[in-house]
């Protein structure tokens, strides 16, 4: 799988910042703040491209993958409801050990960036074959995901593991979305989510993920 995306420095100081945009916009992608939970809404391109990104975060552990996302329309019959926020995203390793009450001022220094395209394994390689989920409910278990919101973003903080393992995700909406058909009522669209019950989320909320083909124009 073949990822063009562009390569963004920062400078504060003594410290610098890289962070990874993707080099198209992701302009069919909404990702809504419900307070409890959250919900992410995707066409096939966006979720194809956010499952190569949530790959090269696993290895890419001294970067911020930032998916800009908070400006774009909403899907068709999914408006914003009152009190829910549009947000950005971005992916961070742990061992960043990034602030993120330094992301305003670290995205207002970015310039436009150098084009680069970067090589991960296929969408197929997701290595859930070699999943231990039995191993995520051990309280030892360290390969949970954090969340912080800041500036209007949401901020994934993780493992290699857990980025590795749970890309299958935004792969399965990509794959299984176009041509799902729909059996009853309450189940109009294909969706998947990141739940509680994974063993995949630390103090982070629920995110449910859902294939969306018709956007606001």
């Amino acid at each position: 799988m073949k990822l063009p995306v562009t390569i963004h420095q920062a400078r504060f100081g003594a410290a610098e910042f890289k962070v990874i945009r993707p080099a198209r916009p992701l302009s069919r992608a909404l990702l809504l703040d419900h307070d409890r939970h959250l919900d992410a809404y995707l066409d096939q391109d966006a979720a194809r491209r956010i499952g190569g990104l949530w790959k090269l975060a696993a290895s890419s552990p001294r970067s911020l993958i930032h998916l800009p996302m908070r400006g774009n329309r909403p899907p068709s019959g999914a408006l914003a409801e009152g009190g829910t926020r549009q947000l950005d995203l971005v992916l961070l390793h742990h061992s960043l050990q990034f602030a993120p009450a330094r992301w305003k001022e670290v995205r207002g220094r970015l310039g436009v960036g150098r084009p680069q395209t970067v090589t991960l394994p296929g969408p197929k390689d997701t290595g859930e074959a070699v999943i231990d989920y039995e191993a995520r409910r051990y309280r030892e278990n360290r390969d949970l995901f954090q969340q912080h919101l800041h500036a209007e973003t949401l901020f994934m903080t993780g493992s290699a593991k857990v980025f590795r393992e749970t890309a299958r995700h935004f792969f399965d909406i990509a794959r299984n979305g176009p041509g799902y058909v729909p059996v009853h009522p309450n189940y109009p669209h294909y969706c998947t989510e990141f739940h509680s019950n994974e063993g995949v989320l630390g103090d982070a909320r629920e995110i449910h993920i859902e294939y969306r083909d018709r956007w606001e124009a």
